[in-house]
């Protein structure tokens, strides 16, 4: 069965937009590797974090702050298909 990811946003901080963006990153680069994205808005005030089949691979706080799109596109390959070129973004 295909990884579903999950974006927990806090959308008193606005962060909706944030999420959609990053949904639609994901589902254009892993078309075929996803069965989905699913958006999530979160009960916890400042949260931010992204989940491949309920495991965080990304939260905004441990993080300290948000990464390029790139970088969280290397956390999802690194964990969906890590076999994956992801091009010109992909880490030296």
């Amino acid at each position: 069965m295909k990884p579903l990811i999950t974006i927990e946003y806090c959308p008193k901080c606005g962060w909706l937009l944030r999420a959609a963006y990053m949904a639609q990153e994901f589902l254009t680069t892993f078309a075929e590797e996803l069965s989905g994205v699913t958006l999530k808005p979160s009960e916890t005030g400042g949260h931010y974090s992204i989940k491949v089949d309920n495991e965080i691979i990304f939260d905004r706080k441990d993080h300290g702050g948000f990464p390029e799109i790139k970088e969280l596109k290397q956390f999802v390959r690194d964990k969906v298909s890590p076999e994956k070129s992801l091009g010109h973004s992909d880490k030296k």
